[in-house]
Order: structure tokens, then sequence, then C-alpha cells
């Protein structure tokens, strides 16, 4: 219900406790670190508070970049056919630098998911594919785990009525609202003892999968019959994870998941999704897919299937695997029942996959390795990494060893030890 102190649909005090989360949870932000933000202008009031907890905890410098639906429509009505091949080059670097320079990354996720559902599909594509060359200097730090970084959301209004529409503005708001305050623990009595205990959980299963080293990973479901080679000297992730800088952060508020890299060369079969896929503006519905020797050589889905096959012909590495991640379906976002529209609290809700730059990260010594080496053990590059959502109540997953023994990892959507 909306907060009757202030007349807003966002309740305060749990706003307050995401912020903090965010910070101290989230970041793990040190005391002279500068931080970086990128939000919204909806999600001022999350901005604020944030940015209140950064300096309450010694923050250096707090800069945030805003971005604005309206603006951002005005370039695909009015601007030259030319502009969508050209993107803020100079941001970027001056993000790299700052990365470079151990500032904090915060991305607060919030911008209406139709934004761009209008707008000429090709634009679109060029836009994001000029827009992901810019930021791949910035973006490498990130997915190399040089820094400490963290997302979290805040609830949009036509984002809320995407995921609500049979409510009003204000009520949508507010369910969207406490549904990512339940998926980020923040309506707990102590969210920061609650993320350092459901962390500890996460890090049991990221410790057992690293432990039985499998080669594969075989996903059955209706629609899925796929092997997911795993990269060579792979190495799971998942929950808190320490950066090259020293510093133990949650780089996803929230997570559900353990995930690794597979192997770019070694994934075949047919695998279908189970949500929809809500992608820069579009929602991409009903993905199938066949992978032969790592590619995906044929796609198909009943909505967007245009906008999908012009992302995943970004580059090269577009049509190839970058990460592997397991959900059990008894994840708290799975059964909330909520399709939130937004691939970070969808991708909490089941197994997933994602199109793309994998994360040296998870290479045992990944931090030393050059691009070379990652290549040839199996890490794919490209521009873009895209989460899409396979995993179901009807998922059985097997490991497969190096001598060929299969181990039970899921059945029936859920962990089979």
């Amino acid at each position: 219900m909306p907060d009757s102190r202030s007349n807003a649909p966002v309740n305060e005090e749990k706003l307050d406790k995401l912020a903090q989360v965010a910070v101290h949870t989230g970041l793990g932000l040190e005391a002279g670190q500068d931080l970086l933000i990128t939000a919204p202008l909806s999600a001022l009031p999350l901005v604020r508070k944030i940015t209140e907890h950064a300096y309450k905890a010694g923050a250096g410098l707090v800069t945030t970049l805003y971005s604005d639906e309206e603006a951002t429509l005005a370039r695909y009505k009015y601007a030259n056919d030319e502009a969508f091949d050209h993107a803020a080059g100079w941001l970027y670097e001056g993000m790299a630098n700052a990365f470079g320079s151990n500032t904090a990354r915060l991305a607060i996720s919030g911008d209406n998911p139709m934004m761009l559902a209008e707008q000429d599909p090709e634009k679109v594509s060029r836009a994001n594919r000029a827009n992901s060359k810019a930021y791949k200097p910035a973006i490498k730090k990130i997915t190399g785990f040089e820094i400490n970084w963290n997302i979290v959301s805040y609830p949009n209004p036509k984002w809320a009525k995407l995921v609500f529409p049979d409510l009003g503005e204000d009520e949508a708001v507010a369910k969207l609202a406490d549904a990512i305050f339940a998926a980020s623990r923040v309506d707990q009595a102590d969210p920061v003892e609650a993320w350092k205990q459901h962390n500890a959980e996460i890090h049991a299963r990221r410790d057992w999968l690293n432990k039985m080293k499998f080669r594969d990973l075989h996903f059955q479901a209706p629609g899925t019959d796929l092997v997911v080679g795993l990269a060579d000297d792979h190495e799971w992730a998942g929950g808190a994870s320490l950066a090259k800088n020293g510093i133990t952060c949650n780089p996803n508020i929230p997570t559900e998941e353990v995930f690794t890299t597979p192997h770019a060369r070694r994934v075949n079969g047919t695998v279908r999704a189970t949500k929809p896929l809500a992608h820069n503006g579009s929602v991409i519905e009903d993905i199938e897919m066949v992978f032969k020797d790592g590619v995906a050589v044929e796609v198909r889905a009943s909505k967007g299937e245009n906008v999908w096959n012009k992302v995943l012909d970004t580059d090269e590495g577009g049509r190839r695997l970058g990460e592997v991640a397991l959900v059990p379906h008894s994840s708290p976002i799975s059964q909330s029942g909520v399709l939130f529209y937004n691939t970070l609290f969808d991708e909490n809700a089941a197994c997933h996959i994602a199109m793309g730059q994998c994360y040296t990260e998870c290479f045992v010594g990944g931090d030393k390795l050059s691009e070379d080496e990652v290549t040839e053990k199996g890490g794919n590059s490209s521009l873009i990494h895209i989460d899409w959502m396979i995993g179901s109540d009807q998922m059985d997953i097997d490991g497969i060893t190096q001598d060929g023994e299969r181990v039970p990892v899921f059945r029936k959507g859920e962990w089979a030890n």
C-alpha cells in the first residue's frame, strides 16, 4: 500500500534499507572510494538514498549519470539516420578511466521495458551495436571483475503497469516495489544478515560444483535437449565475490544463481525459453534455438524474432554462449509468480544461458589469463552479454564427468543433492 507519510506508492523505510544493502552488501563500498551511478530519472528517490548512505560509508565522490525515456525517444523520432551509428565514446572512455582508478560502479535498473517497442528495429540494432563498441573498454573492467560493482532496481511506473496491467498506476508501482523489496531481502528485519546467510547457501552449491569439475552439463526439459560443454579450467561463481581490487561485493541484488563459463565451441542440441526476454525496449517471446559446435545455427521466436537475430548478429561471438547459470525453481522470485520483464529478476527465477561475452572471473586464475588464453580454454568474446531463461519445474540436469559418468544435478527443477 502507499506510504501514508509521503503519499508516495514506494515505502520509504524499505527503500532506505535497499539503499543500505546496495552500498554495504552490493558494493562493499570502502572509505575514500569514488562511486559512479547510472540511473533513469524515475529512480531519483533511490539515487538520493544511495548517495546519502555512500557518503555515510566514507565515499570520496558520488557521481550520477541519468537517462530519460522522453529524451531517448526523441532521438528515434528526430535524429538524422547517421546518428544511429554513433555513440558517446568519450563518455565510456571516461568511465573506463574511472574504473581503472578504482571507482565503484552501481547501476539502477528501472527503465520501461517497452520503451523502444514501436521504434525501427534496424535503428535500435545499429544504436545498440555502436553503444556496445564504445562501451567495451569500460565493460571489460566489469566483466573482468576489476572493480566492485552492483545492480539494483527501482519501480518505473510504465514498468509497473506492464507487470501489473490490471492495477492503477500507484497501486502497480507499490506492488512492484514490494516485489523488488522481497526479492532483494530488504523486507526482512536485518537484510544485511539475511544476505550473509543467503550467500553462504549459494557458496555451498558453488563449492560442490567446483569440486565435481564437470566436463559437460546436459539439460533436458520439454523442447530442450542441450549439452553444454564447460570451458577448460572453468570455475563456478555466485553470490558475494572478491573483485580484483580486493573488495567483496554482490554484483546482482537480487541473485539466486551459481554460474560459470561454457565452452564456446562445445554446445550442441536444442533449447527452448521458458520466459519472455525483455531487451532494450523490446520483448522477445518463445525463443527456440538449435546449437551446433557452439553456434546457434537456427533461431526462432514467436515475437521479436527479427530483433533477436539482429542482436545476435552484433559480432561473431553473438551466437555463442558466454554463461550458463543454475537456479532452482523454488527460488523466491520464481515462487512469487511475478514475471518482471526485467532480466535482473527473471534470470533469478530460472536456469539460464547467456549469449555473448564470458566472465573471465569464471576461470581458475582468470585474473592472470590473456584474451588469447581465455579463448583457447573455450571462453567467448563479444560486445553483447544477454541472459535468457530456460529453466522450469520440468528441468532435469546431469553433470558429465571427465570420465563420462553422469551425476544428477537437477531433478524437476530442483537441486538433486
